[in-house]
């Protein structure tokens, strides 16, 4: 008991001491502060003695276990207790609490870049950032460029934050970037660009005039635990952070599978042209924006539009084929009588894209490698553009999204990894998986194509008029 009182560091408790153990436990919320040389001189003494932590600069809850010491026989003895007790007071446990920190956002966008999407990941930042106690006070929205960012950088030290967040549209990809150019011409210095943590290798570490500026990598769109997290922690602990601190969080800094790897787990296949991919075709839409007409019912030289887009999935290097059906079920599954497919009816069609995702998700194969999503209502794709996209995926050089283009602008269809099926499945109303594209920017491979098909859709009367004279030609 007395070795154990001794390892009673700041912002720390003990439990009384029962069947020869005594459990540290924090008093607030904040990180676990473990210096590991130590520990180990301790554990060195004797047999008799150990003492089990958390790993360094661990998130920890109050009243959470931070470390516990057991005696395991019935006694220690007398000089390794008087040792341990010895190394015990240099403080090798202790808590570092979190403190309520005022936090800036800088958000930029694009041309095209949705609203919605800005408005998801500010919601995402506030969840993380209300999770250490602390508050976004206020958010800028500019355009993707430097003098717009160093502008807004001014406007928000006015208010005198603790930390400024950078959330670009677009990934840092050097420091020569729109983000860290921003920051120099607004007075600030960088301090590290890239960490050994994963996801979030592309943050940014920066400071003005004292403040921390934080540039945000794009898996941090996602709430779940990235690199993002292991700096804001530190900073709302007020733990220093440099580049030295982030240069040593390799090991631990793989966070989970992430989509730019295989599971090293799972056997391990090339991508060739017979890997197992699955294609859903959505086509469960109630088509309101074409009037009293369901347009993947209407003809296109005598074929309605949605047996086109399926003959084309079909003719291509798929190795199965999933039709999700709502609106108008009957008339559409008819069309489709005596093609080699899977009907799967989304019963919630009316809530939005993200449902029918779900539900022709459950419906695939178990053993998919990845899937080709689909939209009913894009006749001109052709099985060649499939097959085109089909070949491009590849786990291993981490081209795991598999993206259409045309003159830069993206299309349909759009091909993912299996390991994005769980986020794709938890979508919710009328994005689909499209969040996952600014989620996972270090996934994507972009494939540009020789014509505008993957661009064509018919959700109006005007487009379903251009369609035809197309296939007219």
């Amino acid at each position: 008991t007395p070795s154990s009182a001794a390892l009673n560091g700041a912002n720390c408790t003990l439990s009384p001491a029962h069947t020869g153990r005594v459990n540290i436990l924090a008093a607030a919320p904040g990180l676990a502060i473990v210096h590991a040389d130590t520990v180990d001189r301790i554990n060195a003494i004797h047999e008799s003695i150990t003492l089990a932590t958390l790993r360094p600069f661990e998130r920890i809850e109050s009243r959470q276990m931070l470390a516990t010491v057991k005696i395991i026989p019935f006694s220690a003895p007398q000089w390794a207790v008087r040792k341990a007790g010895q190394l015990a007071r240099v403080g090798p446990l202790s808590v570092a609490p979190f403190v309520s920190k005022r936090i800036a956002l800088i958000s930029t966008s694009v041309p095209g870049m949705k609203q919605a999407l800005l408005e998801k990941t500010r919601a995402v930042l506030d969840q993380r950032v209300r999770a250490l106690g602390s508050n976004i006070i206020s958010e800028q929205r500019v355009t993707h460029d430097a003098s717009a960012i160093a502008g807004a950088i001014s406007e928000c030290m006015a208010t005198q934050p603790d930390i400024l967040l950078i959330m670009g549209a677009s990934a840092i990809t050097d420091r020569a970037d729109s983000v860290p150019a921003g920051i120099i011409d607004a007075g600030g210095t960088i301090e590290h660009f890239g960490m050994p943590v994963d996801p979030g290798n592309l943050l940014l570490l920066a400071e003005i005039r004292g403040t921390p500026v934080i540039g945000v990598p794009g898996c941090a769109r996602s709430p779940k635990l990235n690199g993002l997290d292991f700096v804001l922690q530190r900073i709302c602990a007020g733990v220093p952070m440099t580049a030295a601190d982030i240069k040593v969080m390799g090991v631990g800094g793989l966070l989970k599978e992430i989509p730019t790897r295989p599971h090293p787990r799972e056997k391990q296949t090339s991508v060739a042209p017979g890997h197992h991919i699955e294609a859903i075709v959505l086509a469960a839409g109630r088509s309101t924006r074409m009037g009293s007409q369901n347009k993947l019912l209407l003809p296109l030289q005598g074929v309605p539009m949605i047996q086109r887009t399926v003959n084309a999935v079909l003719s291509s290097r798929v190795s199965g084929t999933t039709i999700v059906t709502g609106h108008n079920a009957d008339a559409i599954e008819a069309a489709l009588k005596g093609m080699r497919v899977n009907i799967a009816r989304n019963p919630d069609f009316a809530t939005g894209m993200a449902s029918s995702l779900r539900t022709g998700l459950s419906a695939i194969g178990h053993d998919a490698s990845a899937v080709l999503v689909c939209l009913g209502d894009m006749p001109a794709v052709s099985a060649a553009d499939i097959d085109r996209l089909i070949s491009a995926f590849d786990p291993e050089a981490g081209r795991t999204i598999i993206v259409p283009t045309v003159w830069g602008k993206r299309g349909n269809p759009i091909l993912f990894g299996r390991q994005f099926f769980e986020e794709m499945s938890a979508s919710t109303g009328d994005t689909g998986a499209r969040a996952l594209l600014n989620a996972y920017p270090e996934a994507i491979y972009e494939v540009e194509m020789e014509s505008a098909a993957v661009l064509a859709d018919a959700d109006t009367p005007a487009a379903f008029e251009a369609l035809q004279a197309e296939f007219g030609k």
